[in-house]
C-alpha cells in the first residue's frame, strides 16, 4: 500500500514535471520561431510558461507541508529537498526564456536569416536538448541512466558556452567590417542586442545543469555540486 508520504511526493513530482514540460515546449517553439522570425510562435512560446512563479510557490508550499507532516529521512528527505530547489531553478529558467523571447523578438527582423541560422539556431538547439534531458531525468530512477543523462546535459550546456563565444567573436568582426562608421555603429547595436538575447539562451542551459545536478543528488546521493 502506497503511503500518504509517497502519494504527496508523487503529486509534487508530477507538478514539477508539468512546469518542466512547459519550459521544454516553450524553448522548442522558440527554436522553430527562429527559422523565420515567426512572431506568433514567439507569443505561443510565452503561453507555455505563464504564471510560473505562482505554480512554483504552490509546489513549495506543498513541499513544506509534506516536510511538516511526515518528517522524511535519508533518501526521501534528499528527494523532497531537491524538488524544493528545482522549482526555483525552473522559475529562473522560465524567466530567462521570457527575456530571450523579448530580446530576440526585438532584433530578429533586423538580423539576416543566414546569421540566425549560423549562430542562434545551433545554440538554441543545444539549449532545447539540455532542457529536455534534464526534464526527462525527473521520471528516471535507474542510477546508471541518471548519470548518463546528466553527462549528456553537461555536453549540451558546454556546447552553448562554446557557441556563444564563437558568436560573440564573429559578430563583432562583422560589425567592425561594416563600410562606414554609421553602419558600424548600427551593426554593433544590432549584434549586441542579439548577443544579449542569446546569453539568455545560454543561461537556460545552465539552469538545466543545476536541475540535473539536483536530480543526481536526489536519486543517487552525494553532495550538491555548485
Amino acid at each position: 500500500m502506497i503511503s500518504n508520504f509517497q502519494t504527496s511526493v508523487t503529486e509534487i513530482q508530477e507538478r514539477v514535471i508539468e512546469i518542466g514540460r512547459g519550459l521544454q515546449e516553450a524553448n522548442s517553439l522558440i527554436l522553430s520561431a527562429l527559422e523565420d522570425c515567426n512572431t506568433e510562435k514567439f507569443i505561443e512560446a510565452r503561453g507555455h510558461i505563464k504564471n510560473i512563479n505562482a505554480k512554483s510557490d504552490e509546489i513549495d508550499n506543498a513541499i513544506i507541508k509534506t516536510l511538516a507532516l511526515y518528517t522524511p529521512e535519508a533518501s526521501d528527505l534528499r528527494r523532497v529537498i531537491a524538488y524544493f530547489k528545482i522549482t526555483n531553478e525552473l522559475a529562473r529558467a522560465c524567466s530567462n526564456t521570457r527575456s530571450f523571447i523579448r530580446g530576440f523578438t526585438d532584433v530578429c527582423k533586423d538580423v539576416d536569416v543566414a546569421t540566425i541560422n549560423e549562430y542562434a539556431v545551433p545554440m538554441q538547439t543545444s539549449t532545447v536538448a539540455a532542457t529536455t534531458l534534464a526534464v526527462n531525468m525527473i521520471n528516471c530512477e535507474d542510477e546508471d541512466e541518471i548519470q548518463e543523462l546528466y553527462n549528456e546535459v553537461l555536453i549540451e550546456e558546454s556546447k552553448t558556452d562554446d557557441l556563444y563565444e564563437m558568436v560573440e567573436r564573429n559578430l563583432f568582426v562583422q560589425a567592425d567590417s561594416s563600410l562606414s562608421a554609421q553602419e558600424g555603429t548600427q551593426s554593433f547595436e544590432k549584434y549586441h542586442k542579439m548577443l544579449r538575447a542569446l546569453r539568455k539562451s545560454g543561461k537556460i542551459a545552465s539552469r538545466a545543469i543545476a536541475i540535473a545536478n539536483l536530480l543526481v543528488y536526489a536519486k543517487v546521493g552525494g553532495n550538491i555540486r555548485s
